[in-house]
């Protein structure tokens, strides 16, 4: 017979917040609905927030220890998953119905089932309509907890149909995050170097030629930081996370990590373009805009599957006739 499982705690970040409080008052007064959408801008913090809930849900402190059972290492028989499989990153119809039939039957230990559907906005249509569905006739004393990033890339009608709990990064992935200091310093650095630049060609060709330094080491510390965080990440899967789930959930890292320097970047420039404004530069406020709008057009095709340093040498380009001496 299994240990006890210790009951998962909030993201120290998240404990007393009010969706944590809403959550915990809900689930203690059995009326949490049947349907949660978490949402938030990193993939890790709604896993955490996922496993907690079902721990709650599955492991309740009046369960017997022989009832209790590690949610987020996959060994309870009352916890479900579907996950995006393959280089494609999609939630198919098969594995959809599969999930569907598997919440069904009756909870093997407990009195609930949680099902949890990692990266929801990834299920192809046809999935998304069968599993919408389960959602308008949901089984008996079954949670669904859908998490994604892109909660706009959801049917609408998924959407209406469950409560919605957006959460901010947890803190959890700020390990991930430490190899892009060097690069995002020296990417201040260049910017810094910009609008006091002389126009000459020599001048030029060295702002490019640091463009293209930047670039190659971003790729780099991508494949460097992908590799050592998923070398991490692969030993904390579940035993049934087959290898098509793998390559996406792979994928899915590498994409998060990409969008996650985005994100970096463009507070960079935020932080650079307050200081131009502050010394009277108002021609700033039109660049920063213009750079703005170049990177978030970087980031959509990122989802697209855009090589990601044509994204970034684009806006890098940019940068370089937006911050130029005007």
């Amino acid at each position: 017979m299994p240990a006890a499982a210790p009951s998962s705690a909030w993201p120290p970040a998240l404990a007393g917040t009010p969706a944590a409080v809403v959550i915990d008052r809900a689930i203690d007064r059995q009326r949490l609905g049947h349907s949660l959408l978490l949402h938030g801008d990193d993939l890790d913090t709604l896993v955490a927030v996922a496993h907690t809930i079902a721990d709650r849900l599955l492991n309740p402190h009046d369960a017997p220890a022989s009832r209790r059972r590690d949610v987020a290492g996959g060994a309870h028989p009352d916890c479900f998953s579907l996950r995006p499989a393959g280089k494609s990153r999609q939630i198919l119809a098969d594995p959809t119905r599969e999930l569907i039939s598997r919440i069904q039957v009756s909870p093997s230990v407990g009195r609930r089932k949680v099902a949890i559907i990692y990266e929801a906005d990834r299920m192809n249509a046809t999935a998304a309509n069968i599993f919408l569905k389960t959602l308008e006739e949901p089984p008996a004393s079954t949670t669904l907890l859908l998490l994604t990033t892109h909660p706009y890339a959801l049917l609408t009608t998924i959407r209406s149909r469950c409560l919605h709990f957006k959460f901010a990064p947890s803190g959890l992935a700020e390990a991930a995050a430490s190899p892009w200091a060097a690069w995002l310093e020296d990417y201040r650095s260049w910017l810094g170097r910009l609008p006091s630049s002389p126009t000459d060609k020599g001048t030029v060709a060295g702002h490019i030629f640091t463009v293209y330094g930047l670039l190659a080491r971003f790729g780099l510390t991508i494949e460097k930081t992908v590799a050592e965080t998923w070398a991490r990440q692969k030993e904390t899967l579940p035993p049934e996370i087959d290898e098509p789930q793998q390559v996406a959930i792979e994928a899915g890292l590498a994409i998060g990590l990409r969008q996650r320097l985005f994100a970096e970047i463009e507070e960079a420039t935020s932080r650079f373009a307050r200081e131009r404004l502050n010394e009277g530069d108002e021609s700033a406020r039109r660049s920063f805009a213009a750079a703005v709008e170049r990177l978030e057009r970087g980031a959509r095709l990122l989802r697209v599957n855009l090589n990601d340093s044509a994204a970034l040498e684009e806006f890098l380009l940019a940068s370089l006739r937006l911050w130029a001496r005007r």
